[in-house]
């Protein structure tokens, strides 16, 4: 997202030499305001439920565009208690585990998307903002290459290596 104007004294933003890039900052000569353009941390859950995943496609995404669960942390949220939130809002599911699979880097949309595995059992209600859902068999399940893709990638070669997935929870707990 672009940002035009200071949002401590409102003066338009220019661009300047910070911290050894150009980054948007306050042309005020009395305001230190930098826009630094950090990148956003979103949440991402493989949602496998009788041995398939779901995948999800939001309004106005293209009619064979699926991908999983996302959705961006709220204040006071940690990224675990995130995840199991958007699987109850989009889902209707109420799941009890998160296990964390890793972090991307999703530049294309200036995100750090954090992966989960989240095992459900029920009866999916699609959330407002889902169109439709496919359930994919895990074994049918193939990786994309950007945003989600490199989660579903080490989710599927690693799944079965509880070794690894302990280590990514210490991990993340560290």
């Amino acid at each position: 997202m672009q940002a035009y104007f200071c949002s401590q004294c409102g003066n338009p933003l220019k661009t300047a030499e910070v911290a050894g890039h150009a980054r948007q900052c306050c042309s005020a000569p009395n305001c230190s305001y930098v826009y630094w353009d950090n990148p956003v941390p979103v949440v991402a859950a493989i949602v496998e439920v009788d041995g398939a995943v779901i995948l999800a496609r939001n309004h106005g995404w293209p009619e064979k565009m699926f991908g999983l669960i996302t959705g961006f942390l709220e204040k006071g949220e940690t990224p675990d208690a995130a995840v199991l939130r958007e699987v109850r809002e989009e889902l209707g599911l109420n799941a009890e585990t998160a296990r964390f699979i890793g972090y991307y880097p999703f530049f294309e949309m200036n995100q750090l998307l954090l992966a989960f595995h989240v095992p459900v059992s029920g009866e999916i209600v699609l959330g407002e903002e889902l169109a439709s859902i496919k359930r994919v068999p895990v074994e049918k399940l193939k990786p994309w290459t950007i945003g989600t893709g490199p989660a579903v990638r080490d989710w599927l070669a690693n799944r079965n290596n509880s070794e690894f997935t302990e280590a990514r929870i210490e991990s993340a707990a560290d």
